[in-house]
């Protein structure tokens, strides 16, 4: 404005600041009431072109102060939020390793940003910052439904956003019983039951609101389904019922199978002994009639008997009525009469033909030892090397299953695969269910059945079969 006061001391015309308008100049052509002469009109001319210009670049300054405030101020803000975002407290975690996130928003300012949703940049508007980007809220969306998260909170998995919702709907364990998604507990983390073979997950109360387990492969009765209560009192799943064996005649070929099972390991059982498929009851009572004591698990399933009895014995298969439940069973007695050291082995019925024969197989080396004079063995060793013999004929059928799964003709294992007459195709399902019998004798953890097996299964890899019995007979103890 100096330039353009040093015009203005030497003109005598006065215009009020703030006033003058260039494009009225034609309006204010002159000053006064007196006509102007040339020299005048060039003098006023000068003065005005000089007021426009200085007007013009004044304004043009109060814009960029203008601007370079509002810029300022930008800046203010976005350096702000960034901070905020840096001095974000930790998010809380569930007990399953969760974590809940709080995506931050961030008010409408500018700068040079990319979407992480659709690469495209971010303008004016709102946008998001959360997993180390920024997004558009319409790009930030839920990795499950494909809708944007509008909620104060999200889930992640791996890279991936979730709604709370959905990753409860994709993550949450859901009970294998109830269906319903497992609740926490007192301490706000998940606690689930689950069986350490099938990993059935479900809710710790199941265990003490009368769900039913089957009496076969242990699992729980799912809610919508119903297991086949056999009239003991026993539940079977429909899986298990599927090659259960339920009478005495149906289970001769299995008899038979195990038979050729032992003489293939050059143990034949020369003498012929009954086999007998009894009710629960009829087992109890066989085994409280027994002269010499032996150890039997909680549930006994089989027994090998050397006195002279009376048996209840099932005759016919029973059928599946209403409710799924056992109907007709017909029994008859059969009298044992001893002519060997062993009268009879009963099973008992209901049970898949895998579990009847591990059972079986079980049973029978007790026969082989008292046909074959081992007398007075330890519960630890009889028990144990009977339970190395149902191991075995499991493995053998287990083997048998996949060779005829697979469609080959021979097989590389050591036992002969038996020939059952009842062989033919086996499902998926009852593979897995050998693998469970063979697991449980396994890990079984008692003394005798547990660690006897153990023991045993240890000196037969260690010293073959024949040397490891003909050490029992000698010591009456495993070698070592």
């Amino acid at each position: 404005m100096g330039w353009l006061s040093k015009i203005f001391k030497g003109s005598s015309h006065k215009i009020s600041e703030g006033q003058y308008d260039w494009n009225e100049r034609q309006c204010e052509d002159t000053v006064g009431n007196e006509p102007s002469s040339s020299g005048a009109w060039l003098e006023i001319e000068d003065i005005d072109h000089a007021i426009a210009l200085s007007l013009s670049e004044e304004d043009q300054k109060r814009k960029n102060i203008v601007d370079n405030e509002s810029q300022l101020k930008e800046d203010e803000q976005f350096a702000k939020a960034l901070q905020e975002s840096l001095n974000v407290e930790s998010p809380p975690r569930y007990g399953n390793g969760n974590v809940i996130y709080q995506p931050l928003s961030f008010p409408s300012i500018t700068g040079f940003r990319i979407c992480a949703g659709c690469n495209t940049e971010i303008g004016y508007g709102r946008f998001l910052n959360c997993m180390g980007a920024v997004w558009h809220p319409e790009c930030f969306r839920c990795h499950a439904c494909n809708e944007p998260i509008c909620d104060y909170e999200f889930s992640m998995s791996g890279h991936y956003p979730y709604h709370k919702i959905c990753y409860k709907e994709h993550y949450h364990p859901k009970c294998d019983v109830c269906k319903h998604f497992i609740p926490t507990n007192a301490a706000g983390l998940i606690e689930y039951r689950a069986h350490p073979f099938w990993v059935q997950k479900y809710c710790p109360f199941h265990e003490h609101d009368g769900t039913p387990r089957c009496c076969s492969c242990e699992r729980m009765e799912p809610r919508e389904t119903r297991y086949v209560a056999l009239d003991d009192g026993r539940k079977l799943c429909l899986e298990c019922l599927d090659s259960a064996v339920m009478d005495s005649n149906e289970c001769q070929p299995l008899y038979l199978d195990i038979q050729e099972f032992y003489e293939s390991l050059n143990m034949k059982v020369e003498q012929q002994v009954p086999l007998l498929l009894v009710e629960r009851q009829a087992l109890n009572e066989a085994m409280d009639g027994e002269k010499i004591g032996h150890h039997h698990m909680p549930e006994t399933r089989g027994l090998c008997l050397s006195e002279e009895q009376t048996v209840s014995t099932i005759l016919r298969r029973p059928k599946i009525g209403a409710g799924n439940r056992v109907m007709n069973m017909i029994t008859e007695p059969y009298k044992l009469i001893r002519r060997c050291e062993v009268t009879a082995i009963l099973i008992l019925y209901g049970l898949p033909r895998l579990l009847t024969g591990s059972i079986l197989a079980h049973e029978m080396m007790h026969a082989w030892l008292r046909l074959n004079g081992y007398r007075t063995l330890s519960q630890d060793v009889e028990e144990g090397i009977c339970q190395v013999l149902a191991h075995m004929w499991l493995e053998s059928q287990i083997m048998s299953i996949s060779v005829n799964s697979n469609g080959a003709s021979t097989s590389s294992s050591s036992v002969s695969v038996s020939r059952s007459s009842k062989q033919g195709t086996r499902s998926p399902f009852e593979r897995k269910l050998g693998e469970f019998f063979k697991h449980q004798i396994e890990s079984d953890t008692s003394p005798i059945y547990g660690n006897g097996f153990r023991a045993g299964k240890h000196a037969v890899l260690q010293y073959g079969l024949r040397r490891t019995l003909d050490h029992i007979r000698l010591t009456g103890s495993f070698p070592y």
